[in-house]
């Protein structure tokens, strides 16, 4: 090549570099010392080598009137935000199933907050995704709106923008993951709740305002970091996945982008004669039921969603000889495995998820059936729960729902998909019992003439506990199978097969990929 560069391609050069981390050198210090990474460093890590298409780079903060232009071209390069289209995962699945649209805000220009360019940056890559049907990451590190671009003089409010729509719009069309490290406030904040799977940085304080717009509505003068820190937004299920650091974070952003984009030809997985004794024999005993997703699964291809929040319910995604699937469980080590209202919430919103991106529902079912009593409805037990009947009865992707142990009453039904006949199969281990309610309580209302009959204290006990090993005897998993209430019990150990069996088998969902069936619902 000519070491003569003709004067427009030098200018044009020197342009294109004042927006790289090798000029903007105190930016990228200031990120160092912090221990975080750049904007281009986090871009660089997510997405294939030599793929990227950015969109709007020479963009500069709508503020020429009162500042310095050579000095905007450097200190607010592609006025915060960097956009545009890429390849993730090409090795694994291909140029065409690795397309996606990728957004960066940048910390380092103007704290991350949206201005005008900026806002028609994001509007143009999302709609492009639109139109498209490109999946999105985004990184959403920033401090919502700025007041300070005065070039704009046709504006009174700025609200007339359509980033949010738009981003919002994509909901059940494409899958969009937001990823956060650092402060995230206000419209930033908007667009993290909005995405249909958040990943955030243990350095990360997320919320609806930052500081000065608390303390101007008066409520209250607060540090940035006492605003929704991680702590409070992993339990409370604003964050899905809690990562380490950036590059932590960017590493799952991209497994999870793998659930979507399709089938892995290399998987490996446990000895699944090990399920056989991962039940208990005591049926009172509790057990990790992680244990059994994790030997279920291909080896390391289990992705927890939540797991902080509603703790009764596990869900996430999984692979079953490379196929990706969508697991709900649940964990008799959390309230016995009793589906209370932030688990409900949680279960039906990743239903809804799985159900928008034909992605197959695997459900280990063992639950003493929905959390009742006085506490429980003021947790508006009634509305929620019963949001996980409608949102399984509405899936069009085939369930598969496997009783590890306790199937019982209207929560057993609703983590399945609404009844026992709504999967496409349904098995038991040899450890299922089944029952309209709770064995003992069902024993005690049903047989409590009987019982309060009996005068003698160890003979009512006698009495109850034979009553109950009768209802036991008449609740086993093969009885349950032999009228018909389940298709089958099987060996533990064929599970996987059973499930890929059962899938193979089932007709393709209503819709195909990247055609809109509904929203998903942000809870």
């Amino acid at each position: 090549m000519s070491s003569d560069v003709r004067p427009d391609l030098a200018a044009l050069q020197k342009r294109l570099a004042r927006t790289k981390d090798e000029v903007r050198t105190e930016a990228a210090a200031r990120r160092h010392t912090k221990g975080y990474r750049t904007a281009r460093e986090n871009l660089a890590d997510l997405v294939d080598p030599d793929s990227f298409v950015e969109y709007g780079q020479l963009a500069v903060a709508a503020q020429r009137k009162r500042r310095d232009y050579e000095d905007l071209q450097i200190s607010t390069a592609a006025d915060g935000v960097i956009t545009g289209i890429a390849t993730i995962n090409r090795d694994q699945f291909g140029e065409n199933r690795s397309r996606a649209a990728v957004v960066v805000y940048d910390y380092s220009v103007l704290a991350g907050t949206q201005g005008f360019f900026h806002h028609k940056k994001l509007d143009r890559i999302l709609e492009q995704a639109e139109e498209w049907k490109l999946p999105v990451v985004m990184y959403t590190e920033g401090g919502g709106g700025r007041p300070g671009d005065t070039d704009v003089t046709t504006a009174i409010a700025g609200l007339d923008i359509t980033s949010f729509s738009v981003w919002a719009r994509l909901s059940g069309l494409v899958p969009r993951i937001a990823v956060n490290n650092g402060y995230c406030f206000a419209g930033n904040a908007v667009l993290f709740g909005c995405a249909d799977i958040t990943i955030a940085t243990r350095k990360s304080w997320i919320g609806m305002a930052g500081p000065a717009m608390i303390e101007g509505g008066g409520l209250g003068v607060f540090e940035p970091t006492e605003i929704g820190p991680i702590e409070v937004q992993e339990k409370n299920g604003v964050v899905d996945i809690v990562a380490e650091d950036e590059a932590h974070a960017t590493a799952l952003a991209k497994k999870c982008m793998g659930y979507f984009q399709g089938v892995l030809d290399n998987w490996r997985c446990a000895d699944q004669e090990a399920l056989r004794d991962m039940v208990p024999e005591n049926r009172r005993r509790s057990y990790p039921v992680r244990r059994i997703i994790e030997t279920l699964a291909d080896e390391d291809s289990f992705m927890e969603l939540r797991p902080a929040y509603g703790q009764s319910v596990v869900t996430g995604f999984m692979r079953l000889e490379g196929r990706p699937v969508g697991l709900i469980a649940n964990d008799c080590m959390h309230k016995a495995g009793a589906v209370d209202s932030d688990s409900g919430d949680k279960a039906a919103r990743f239903v809804q998820l799985c159900d928008a991106y034909d992605l197959p529902i695997v459900s280990l079912a063992d639950t003493p059936g929905f959390m009742v009593g006085p506490e429980s409805e003021k947790e508006a037990a009634v509305r929620r729960l019963s949001r996980l009947f409608v949102a399984g009865s509405n899936a069009t992707v085939p369930i598969v729902a496997i009783f590890l142990r306790r199937g019982y009453g209207l929560g057993a039904m609703a983590m399945v998909g609404g009844s026992f006949h709504a999967p496409v199969y349904s098995a038991a281990w040899p450890t299922g019992e089944f029952g309209g309610m709770g064995l003992e309580g069902a024993v005690r209302l049903g047989f409590k003439k009987e019982l309060e009959a009996v005068e003698d204290e160890a003979e009512r006990k006698k009495l109850y506990e034979d009553l109950l090993a009768m209802a036991y005897e008449m609740g086993k998993a093969t009885e349950a199978a032999a009228h018909l209430e389940i298709d089958a019990v099987i060996d533990p150990a064929d599970t996987r097969n059973v499930i890929l069996r059962a899938l193979s088998a089932a007709p393709k969902p209503k819709a195909s990929h990247g055609k809109r069936r509904r929203f998903v619902d942000t809870w």
